[in-house]
């Protein structure tokens, strides 16, 4: 009996935001779409209106992402971040800037000697992006 293929998908697991950082990044990559979404509707465990499971694309990967409505005592680390390859150093400049803006820097923008410009960031959302330009 064939199975299904096994994947394996990002999951960024977020405190009521999820939609709006969807929109984010959407609005980062040309290419990004929601494949799916389902919110909480009223009466079920989470708040109504934020996200219990969706789906997106950017830049060809998928990412899996959500609203908890439990409080955990944990958040992003960006000892696990999202690696962008950038096209152009339009793109490099572009994505640090909009990424980093109420977020925060790690390492600035800089030719560390593996790549021509290199950045790494946390965004507004807690989630950590290593930029790359080869």
């Amino acid at each position: 009996m064939p199975s299904a293929p096994t994947t394996i998908r990002p999951f960024l697991m977020f405190e009521g935001t999820a939609a709006a950082a969807m929109e984010f990044y959407l609005s980062l990559f040309p290419d990004g779409k929601i494949i799916s979404a389902t919110v909480y509707e009223q009466g079920e465990a989470g708040p109504e209106g934020t996200v219990k499971v969706a789906s997106f694309t950017i830049a060809g990967q998928t990412i899996m992402c959500s609203d908890s409505f439990v409080k955990h005592g944990f958040s992003f680390t960006p000892s696990l971040s999202l690696f962008v390859e950038c096209a152009s150093e339009e793109q490099f400049t572009h994505l640090v800037d909009a990424l980093s803006e109420g977020g925060g820097v790690l390492m600035p923008k800089g030719a560390y000697g593996f790549s021509r410009q290199f950045a790494w960031v946390n965004d507004r959302f807690g989630v950590s992006w290593q930029l790359n330009l080869p």
